[in-house]
């Protein structure tokens, strides 16, 4: 325990002698913040921006406050394991370490969440525009001029428009919004409209009402998927934590100082510790990739 109040006490007085005067937690704040624009992954980075945008994305202080609990958790429970401050330290270090890719996590979902309510706004609005105007360019051109939509999804339907007054037609703009976005509802409505365009056809609205009546049953699915899956992430995260305190149950029943004289004199037990630690680990990181990125849009 001295070694590590030592270790924290040096440096802490290194960090602040490279701060030139400003606040150590200013200076760790700015150092992060320049690894993350040096290493991110492009895609990330318009991610975490459109978040930011949104008003969605973790503030400095939630940051923070992140990696307060995290350390603090990741010291307790190691520490329980092992009763050693040096082991705990190190696994302090590695969970604060996660952080960025939870965070990478956190963004996909929230993005992926915005896209398919673009999306769905692009989808209602454009069958809509349709039922008055009878043309698909003209009806891309009162949802795109109508201010509802932002970006991507914004630019994407005017390349759309773009696309079709060069060609003619619009069999590339509909390839190229499949492409983007590779929704049912999308695909469903292009087809419509491109055999509509094609090929005519003298009364559609009972054919578009039917449509704008899937989408809704569609988007309501979604929304109570969501929900549910938000109620069974915050169940999952508690068993998660229930299996690290396991331990203390085995401690109960063996008494504690029967417990650590086993761990410090018995190296193969330490390594069982640890792989019981790692594979808990893995599990709730596992869990939290799949909750983040199967957001169940369709």
């Amino acid at each position: 325990m001295e070694f590590v109040i030592i270790f924290v006490i040096v440096l802490f007085v290194v960090l602040y002698r490279k701060s030139n005067g400003e606040s150590v937690y200013k200076f760790l704040v700015d150092n992060v913040e320049n690894v993350y624009n040096q290493y991110a992954p492009y895609s990330f980075k318009v991610i975490r921006e459109k978040c930011k945008e949104m008003g969605l994305e973790y503030s400095t202080k939630q940051y923070t406050t992140q990696v307060i609990i995290f350390a603090s958790l990741a010291f307790i429970i190691s520490f329980l394991y092992f009763y050693n401050a040096i082991i705990s330290l190190i696994y302090v270090i590695v969970v604060v370490s996660i952080i960025p890719y939870l965070a990478y996590l956190r963004c996909k979902r929230v993005y992926s969440e915005f896209i398919f309510e673009q999306i769905q706004i692009y989808v209602t609005n454009t069958i809509m525009e349709f039922s008055v105007t009878q043309s698909f360019v003209k009806a891309l051109e009162g949802v795109y001029e109508s201010g509802i939509l932002e970006d991507p999804v914004k630019t994407d339907v005017k390349v759309m428009i773009d696309l079709a007054y060069h060609n003619g037609d619009v069999g590339e703009s509909i390839e190229y919004m499949n492409s983007k976005y590779d929704y049912y509802m999308v695909r469903n409505m292009h087809q419509l409209f491109l055999q509509i365009t094609r090929e005519g056809a003298r009364d559609t609205s009972k054919t578009l009402d039917n449509m704008l009546l899937d989408v809704d049953e569609l988007v309501e699915g979604v929304y109570r998927d969501r929900i549910e899956r938000q109620q069974f992430h915050r169940q999952f995260v508690q068993y998660g934590l229930l299996l690290y305190l396991m331990i203390m149950l085995v401690q109960l029943l063996i008494q504690r100082d029967v417990y650590i004289e086993l761990v410090n004199s018995n190296i193969l037990i330490q390594i069982a510790l640890h792989i019981i630690v790692l594979l808990n680990s893995y599990f709730l990181l596992s869990g939290e990739k799949y909750y983040n990125e199967n957001v169940g849009a369709e």
